[in-house]
Formats: C-alpha cells, sequence, structure tokens
C-alpha cells in the first residue's frame, strides 16, 4: 500500500486497521475526524509528517514469516519466544482491546446489545489469561529451562510432582479460552461489523480476530510443541529428591 501525505485518514485504518494503532500513538482521532489527510492533521497537531508516514509504513513491514519450523528450536528458546512475542501481545493488547470495546458499547449499545456481552466475555477472557500466563512464567517455564539446560548428572524433581501436572492445567485453560472465543466469533458474526459501523467500531472487531489469531498459534505452540517436548525430555530423566531453585 502506498502511503503519502495526501491519504485520509479514516481511508487508511479502513484498507488496514493496525495503522490506528500508529494514529493513536500520535493522538489522531481515526474515527469521528478520520476524513481528514495526513498532512492536513500533521500541520494542525505540529507533527513530523515524515516520521508518521515511517511508522505507518513499518507496519506493513512488521508481519513476520509465517514459515517457521518451532518443532526445531531447542526446547527453552521456545519458552522464551512464547512470553515475549504471545505473553507480551496479550498484555500489550488488552487494555487497548478493554478500551475499545467498553467505547463502543457505551455508544452503541442499544442498538447492538451483544456488545456489552462480548465486553463481559473479553474482560473475562483478559482475567483468566493474565493468571494462566504467570502460572507459566513463574511455575511451569521455569521447570522446562532448567530441564532444558542440565547435564546428565543434575537432578532435581519440582513441587509439582511431574510437569504433566501443570500442562494438564494448561490445557484445560486453553479449552476454556478457546471456547470462549468461539462464543466471541459467533457473537460478532465472525468478526464482520456492521455496514453502518465507525471506524471505531471496525478496528475493535479488527483486533479481537488479530487477538483470537494470535491466542491460536500461542496454544498450538504449546499444546503441540512445547508441552510434549517438555514431558518427553522430563521421561528421560531420573527422578530424584531434589527440589528446583
Amino acid at each position: 500500500m502506498e502511503i503519502t501525505e495526501k491519504n485520509v485518514i479514516g481511508e487508511l485504518v479502513a484498507q488496514d486497521y493496525r495503522t490506528a494503532e500508529v494514529f493513536a500513538k500520535y493522538g489522531i482521532d481515526f474515527c469521528c475526524k478520520g476524513n481528514q489527510t495526513i498532512h492536513d492533521v500533521c500541520e494542525k497537531k505540529n507533527i513530523n509528517e515524515n516520521a508518521l508516514i515511517k511508522d505507518l509504513l513499518d507496519i506493513e513491514k512488521s508481519l513476520e514469516n509465517s514459515v517457521i519450523d518451532y518443532q526445531a528450536w531447542p526446547i527453552d528458546l521456545l519458552a522464551d519466544y512464547i512470553e515475549k512475542k504471545h505473553h507480551r501481545y496479550v498484555q500489550e493488547k488488552t487494555p487497548v482491546l478493554q478500551q475499545y470495546l467498553s467505547k463502543i458499547n457505551s455508544v452503541h449499545g442499544k442498538m447492538f446489545p451483544e456488545l456489552k456481552e462480548i465486553m463481559d466475555s473479553f474482560n473475562e477472557s483478559a482475567q483468566m489469561l493474565a493468571a494462566h500466563m504467570k502460572k507459566e512464567e513463574l511455575i511451569l517455564f521455569p521447570y522446562i529451562r532448567k530441564m532444558a539446560v542440565a547435564t546428565a548428572d543434575d537432578s532435581f524433581a519440582p513441587h509439582f510432582g511431574t510437569v504433566q501436572n501443570p500442562i494438564a492445567m494448561m490445557k484445560e485453560e486453553h479449552d476454556t479460552e478457546g471456547e470462549r472465543f468461539r462464543k466471541i466469533s459467533e457473537l460478532t458474526n465472525n468478526y464482520t461489523p456492521p455496514e453502518e459501523a465507525c471506524n471505531t467500531f471496525r478496528v475493535t472487531y479488527a483486533l479481537l480476530k488479530e487477538f483470537e489469531n494470535d491466542l491460536h498459534l500461542h496454544i498450538h505452540l504449546e499444546n503441540n510443541i512445547l508441552f510434549p517436548q517438555a514431558i518427553a525430555m522430563e521421561e528421560e530423566r531420573s527422578p530424584s529428591s531434589c527440589e528446583i531453585n
């Protein structure tokens, strides 16, 4: 997508919802005042036009190569990646989505009563995911990292008995969130905003879809790669009475 100072803000967001993040960073209203050009708004708000355009172009370049052989990664590297990529994504996007959901529910809730249920469901998911990720970061992942660097002579036993116990809990919570987002997808008609929806409405649905897609990859990396490898690694080791530090 070619971006110049002549582009209209609202049209850019309609074409690629990720640009909304950049406009929000600069304090630019992409919804009610989205009919302004980049040049006009930069002139009015004394914003560096070139810097804004560069940030918009960087958004396009930010997509990662989707063909990655995660199974070839060392298990501790994969744990680090999940925490820094997917956990951080949830932490960063959750307050943004909560703000947007609250706004569109307040403005459009009477016409679209399902927005209240969508907002409540996402808030429940946000609370659960925050606790879920902390358990991984403070309990499960440290044990996985310790196993990854342990020598054949090292011995330790976690207080949870076997890695299969926290993994079973994490997988059950994954199932709960997967079901919750299936419900959100139904309520949003697969994240399809109404024809008359404003830009904030559209961005909110697009971000919800992105959030679910990221969650799907997040859960896939854990359920199908990290967890089985952790179980196999633990089974290869001899049990001992030493506890993890």
